[in-house]
């Protein structure tokens, strides 16, 4: 068993792409630890006791930000986390407040009344799932380790800056694939965590759920809605993320008339096996890219179809 003195040496992070950023700044996860387990849902996530203890003397503490890392706020001001040790990566970017689009299921929070305003406005915290702002993520992390180890500043500017290049590639993909394609509009029978994404692309979306949301089943009106949505738009892709039973999405492709499913993976987390293998953002990002291009391209595909015909 460690020593709570040994914690001293790590990076501690909260989700997935954290993990992931630091990795690539430091060109290895020695003295690295993600709290959520490969595979966990992160917005159900509680810190052990084991695990306060570790961030109370890890030498850098790394989170996310938004509702699901409200434990660590707790943290902060109790005074069980030193906030000059930690990095807030929604501090990093430009963040936009949740919103409910048409057709979406409007979660009932626990406690609060029918018409009640909360206090301040909630903002989106799936801030990585615009590669532009993963860019600015990578580079405040950059900055952040080495103001903590300023003897390694240059190695970490340096790799820091290779792993941007590989995400403003993919970016370049993605945008050469939503110019090129037919379709601007993508339709989710599931969650939708993905509103950096489509506004950074210019994309038009419909979802059954917000983000953060808990619920799994589908009211029938939001149903239909999302299956008319389908039929109506000549949607060829119904989406789901990562980690997710897929069974609303398939519901909604097959009663819309059998077109496909796909995933869209928002990085939240990923599976034991992958994050053995190593997967990094880079690569899951250049997955989406492949979905992009079934879900955007179809209808184009077919009209050429037609008119060779």
């Amino acid at each position: 068993m460690r020593s709570a003195k040994s914690d001293e040496s790590e990076i501690i992070v909260s989700n997935f792409v954290a993990f992931d950023f630091v990795r690539a700044v430091a060109r290895n996860t020695d003295g690295l630890k993600m709290l959520v387990k490969p595979g966990a849902e992160i917005h159900d996530f509680e810190p052990t006791p084991s695990d306060v203890l570790k961030l109370k003397n890890a030498k850098l503490v790394i989170y996310n930000g938004g509702e699901s890392d409200e434990w660590i706020k707790r943290l902060l001001e109790t005074n069980e986390v030193d906030k000059n040790k930690t990095l807030r990566l929604m501090d990093l970017v430009k963040v936009k407040e949740e919103e409910l689009v048409e057709g979406m299921e409007e979660e009932n929070e626990a406690g609060e009344s029918e018409g009640e305003e909360a206090e301040e406005p909630e903002y989106d915290e799936h801030i990585w799932t615009s590669p532009k702002n993963a860019v600015e993520l990578v580079r405040g992390i950059e900055r952040k380790m080495s103001e903590v180890e300023p003897e390694r500043a240059e190695e970490y500017q340096e790799n820091a800056e290779k792993y941007v290049a590989k995400i403003l590639e993919v970016d370049k993909k993605i945008r050469e694939v939503v110019k090129n394609g037919s379709k601007k509009e993508l339709v989710f029978g599931d969650r939708f965590p993905f509103r950096y994404f489509v506004d950074e692309y210019g994309l038009k979306y419909f979802a059954a759920f917000p983000g953060c949301a808990s619920q799994t089943e589908a009211s029938g009106k939001t149903v239909k809605f999302l299956v008319d949505k389908v039929k109506n738009d000549d949607v060829k892709a119904v989406l789901k993320i990562e980690l997710s039973s897929g069974k609303l999405a398939e519901t909604i492709a097959e009663e819309a008339g059998g077109v496909e499913v796909l995933e869209l993976n928002a990085a939240h987390n990923i599976a034991q096996e992958e994050f053995e293998r190593g997967v990094t953002y880079v690569e899951i990002m250049n997955r989406n890219v492949e979905t992009l291009e079934k879900a955007l391209r179809y209808g184009k595909m077919e009209k050429l179809i037609e008119v060779k015909n």
